[in-house]
């Protein structure tokens, strides 16, 4: 199992709104059932008492292998990333990690 995180740095800008009920449908019907499990966190503190949290966002997509995730991304990847800026000005950071516990 692998996870893709995309993590969202704090910005001016992020639709809760228009990401919960456009973006994240629009990814799963994409991704299909290639997409085993999907999950968004919303940042709210850091680990200090009172600090800021480091993303605003971060949203997990669970697939059974790098290659299935590289199959399903493949043919939407241009229309996934193109709606970013439908929701955010931030510039997401993408982290592909094998699941070992």
């Amino acid at each position: 199992m692998i996870k893709v995180s995309v993590l969202y740095p704090p910005s001016d800008k992020f639709d809760w709104d228009y990401y919960l009920a456009k973006h994240m449908p629009l990814v799963s019907d994409r991704l299909g059932a290639a997409l085993k499990k999907a999950e968004v966190s919303k940042g709210v503190a850091g680990g200090a008492p009172g600090a800021p949290a480091t993303y605003a966002a971060i949203c997990t997509l669970s697939f059974d292998s790098v290659e299935a995730f590289q199959k399903a991304m493949g043919a939407h990847a241009a229309e996934i990333m193109g709606d970013i800026p439908n929701y955010t000005d931030a510039t997401p950071v993408v982290q592909i990690s094998e699941v070992k516990l």
